[in-house]
């Protein structure tokens, strides 16, 4: 049961248009853009510093994004109600919807690294591993804060904060320009967002082989504890 619901949860995400846009070509696009452009102040080649950023974004996109409004419009239409009525246990639909969201993420992540392959990427061996375990650790977390929104506002109002949140993270949270780019306080507030935590372990890993430092680390955990905690006690149905 729990594999069926996975891979219905998996192509439901991969058969959206909106999805799609999200978690697909806008972070290639994205890759390509920022790794070919002068923007900003980065060594060569660009792409070293780019794709763990745009792997940030990609998890933001799916776990975050995609969940939360997939969810309003399940809630909207239904669709929970009617699940949780059937047979079906409700560990396995929440778990069905996290490994399906990690598949995702990880068909990104295979498919931004083979693009940024083809731009030049070396990444250090060394830094695989520890990358592979914060890309869940981010999945989980922005996962919490999708079912936060998602499970307790309306579907067009879920719509529009978690894409307001998406503009905002993308350009203030330290994914489309590193922390050091960004004006003082914004940087330093960026820090201890999950955008901003995820986003510079990514680069420390790929880039340096360097193991996640703990604040990082602890960002992650506490946005993920807090949002799950709220969701628990907020999120409805219908």
């Amino acid at each position: 049961m729990l594999l069926a619901q996975t891979r219905i949860e998996a192509l439901l995400i991969l058969r959206h248009g909106e999805q799609a846009l999200l978690t697909l070509i806008i972070p290639l696009a994205l890759l390509i853009g920022l790794s070919a452009l002068e923007i900003g102040t980065l060594p060569e080649p660009r792409v070293d510093s780019v794709l763990p950023r745009i792997l940030a974004l990609a998890v933001m996109s799916t776990a975050f994004t995609g969940q939360a409004i997939a969810l309003g419009f399940d809630r909207r239409y239904g669709v929970l109600k009617r699940l949780s009525a059937t047979a079906l246990p409700r560990w396995t639909l929440i778990g069905g919807r996290v490994l399906a969201t990690l598949l995702v993420v990880a068909l990104q992540a295979v498919l931004l690294s083979v693009v940024a392959l083809l731009l030049g990427w070396s990444p250090d061996p060394a830094g695989l591993l520890p990358a592979a375990g914060l890309l869940v650790l981010g999945t989980l977390a922005f996962g919490a804060a999708g079912v936060l929104v998602g499970g307790a506002l309306r579907a067009e109002i879920v719509l529009a904060v978690a894409n307001a949140i998406w503009f905002v993270l993308l350009l203030a949270g330290g994914l489309a320009l590193p922390l050091a780019d960004l004006p003082g306080p914004i940087g330093t507030v960026a820090a201890y967002l999950p955008s901003g935590a995820l986003a510079e372990s990514l680069a420390a890993a790929l880039g340096h082989g360097a193991l996640p430092g703990p604040l990082p680390v602890a960002v992650l955990l506490g946005w993920g504890a807090l949002a799950g905690a709220i969701a628990l006690r907020t999120t409805r149905l219908t």
